[in-house]
């Protein structure tokens, strides 16, 4: 049974920083590709970073240039770091692969 869990979020000013952390369980993360995505409150989940099995990356305009996905095959997890966050950057964050979701973890921009 393939389990996805986020951690990472948190309060944070704007200009700051967080890494985001997607553990995998039950599936070897190498070996697919990864999402990170991202919704507010009445909004549609928004696809902010992808990495495929080969390590190709891609990003939402919105993001590019201050989030970065990455994995660590040894660990088994996807990470997201963010650099200089806004407060629209206000969301859950959920990472998914084949087709599971994780359950979120929330990132609050605010000063």
């Amino acid at each position: 049974q393939v389990q996805l869990v986020e951690s990472g979020g948190g309060l944070v000013q704007p200009g700051g920083s967080l890494r985001l952390s997607c553990a995998a369980s039950g599936i070897i993360i190498r070996y697919y590709a990864m999402d990170w995505y991202r919704q507010t409150p009445g909004k549609q989940r928004e696809l902010v970073a992808t990495m495929t099995s080969g390590g190709l990356t891609n990003y939402a305009d919105s993001v590019k240039g201050r989030f970065t996905i990455s994995r660590d095959n040894a660990k088994n997890i996807v990470y997201l770091q963010m650099n200089s966050l806004k407060p629209e950057d206000t969301a859950t964050y959920y990472c998914k692969m084949v087709g599971i979701w994780g359950q979120g973890t929330q990132v609050t921009v605010s000063s």
